[in-house]
Order: structure tokens, then C-alpha cells, then sequence
């Protein structure tokens, strides 16, 4: 995949576009009595999008996404009459689930991409919503780590986690041991703020700008092995595609379907 310089323009057709994406997901509509969690968070189409558009290297669609969605969430608490204390909670599990899916898509795209689609989302995050402190258990030991990511590596991958292991083993048995450790036990395995499947999410959106056909059809697969519909993993698919073509990126090779 290369990037092109066509520029992004989210000024004009951005509400549409990010309206268009949002439909693309087949997310159960507000009953109106949700107050805790809106649908607007939980459809997990605006993290696909923000970790995609990072992904392509166009960091400064991070922040028109999040402002976008606190809109709905904000109009959506409006709606219900939700109390200041749940708002304000609110307000901060999405921001929370933003920063934490630029995170977990780091290992993938890249931290330059990541870092610069983190410093555009801070910047436009409301000070009240910013992080002031580390959220993962920074106690745990290294062998914690590992076995926590070794159980996670087998719920994502299921029957192929020997295979994929393998590869990676063979590879460089360094890079088997570390990715494990570091991916898997201590960056994807933390499950408090995005769930397993949603982190299946990020990690094909995250490959989206890398033109990885392998690594996109693992991740895309691990999505259905982490309980997603086939309806909703061509989704994920889909709002990637769809983000990369708008950011102006085109695949060299086909991009992988869900089997």
C-alpha cells in the first residue's frame, strides 16, 4: 500500500462520511432507556475509523472523529437526562477507549503514526478528559505478563495460535518470546477499557495502512474468534476499506475477505 499526497478533507463531506461509517456496523439502536451506555460508545465503528485513518498516516482525522462522536454522546445524554456524575463517566470511558485503541494499534502501525494521532486527539481533548496517570497494573511481573499473554493469544487465535506462534518462533525465537510478552500479556490482554473482540477491531484497523495482507486476514479472523458476527467482521472490514480510500491509500495487492 503507498500513500499518496491527495489531501484530506473532512471539513466539508465529514459529516456524512463519518455517518456513513457509522452505518456500516450493525450496532442495535438507542431502546431509550439506556443511561449507562449509550449506543454511541458501543458501537465500536469510530475506534475501527481512528485507529484506520492513524494507520494511513492522516493523524489529523483523529480529532474531527472524537469530536464527532462526543457530540452524539453528548446530544444522546441530553436525550435520556442522564445525571451530571454518569455523563462526566461517560465522557471519559470514550475518550478512554480512543487513547487505549491508538495504543494497542501501536505494535502494528507504528509508534511515530500512533504519537502523532495521540498529539492530535490530546489536542483537542477537554482537560477534564485528559489521563493523569497510568491505567494498567504496573506491578505485575514479567512471567504474570506472559502467561496472561499466552491465554490471550490463544482466545484471539484459537485453533491457528500453534501455527502462528510457530512462524514467529521460527522467525526469530526473540521476537516469538517478546511479542507474546510485550503484545499479548501486557498491551493487548488488558481487556478493562476495550474488550477482546474490539481489540481484534483495532488490530485489523491498524494493519489497514501497512499493506500486510497476512497479518490483516489473522486479525481479521481473530475477530470471529473472538465472538463477532460474520455480519460484523465484514463490517470492520468494510470502514477500514473505506477509510483508506478516503485518505487517498490504494492496496497493490487484494485485501483479504472474511472466511
Amino acid at each position: 500500500m503507498t500513500n499518496t499526497t491527495a489531501p484530506l478533507d473532512l471539513s466539508g463531506a465529514s459529516e456524512a462520511f463519518l455517518k456513513h461509517l457509522k452505518s456500516l456496523y450493525p450496532c442495535a439502536g438507542d431502546n431509550g432507556t439506556s443511561t449507562e451506555s449509550p449506543s454511541v460508545i458501543t458501537n465500536p465503528w469510530y475506534i475501527i475509523a481512528i485507529v484506520a485513518f492513524a494507520s494511513c498516516n492522516r493523524p489529523e482525522a483523529v480529532p474531527v472523529i472524537f469530536v464527532h462522536t462526543l457530540q452524539e454522546l453528548e446530544a444522546a445524554q441530553r436525550k435520556f437526562g442522564t445525571d451530571e456524575e454518569t455523563s462526566y463517566n461517560e465522557r471519559l470511558r470514550l475518550a478512554r477507549r480512543i487513547r487505549e485503541s491508538l495504543l494497542k494499534a501501536s505494535l502494528l502501525c507504528g509508534a511515530p503514526r500512533t504519537i502523532n494521532g495521540m498529539i492530535a486527539l490530546h489536542e483537542a481533548m477537554p482537560e477534564d478528559l485528559r489521563e493523569k496517570s497510568v491505567l494498567r497494573n504496573t506491578s505485575l511481573t514479567t512471567e504474570q505478563c506472559f502467561l496472561a499473554g499466552e491465554r490471550v493469544f490463544r482466545s484471539m487465535y484459537g485453533n491457528t495460535a500453534d501455527g502462528v506462534q510457530n512462524v514467529l518462533n521460527e522467525i526469530y525465537p526473540d521476537f516469538g518470546w517478546l511479542t507474546k510478552l510485550v503484545g499479548y500479556g501486557m498491551v493487548y490482554g488488558q481487556t478493562d477499557i476495550l474488550t477482546q473482540v474490539e481489540t481484534s477491531y483495532i488490530l485489523v484497523a491498524g494493519v489497514i495502512g501497512m499493506e500486510t495482507p497476512r497479518q490483516f486476514g489473522w486479525h481479521l479472523a481473530n475477530t470471529r474468534h473472538g465472538g463477532a458476527s460474520l455480519q460484523e467482521a465484514k463490517a470492520v472490514r468494510q470502514i477500514c476499506i473505506e477509510v483508506a480510500e478516503h485518505a487517498g491509500v490504494q492496496w497493490k495487492e487484494p485485501i483479504p475477505d472474511v472466511e
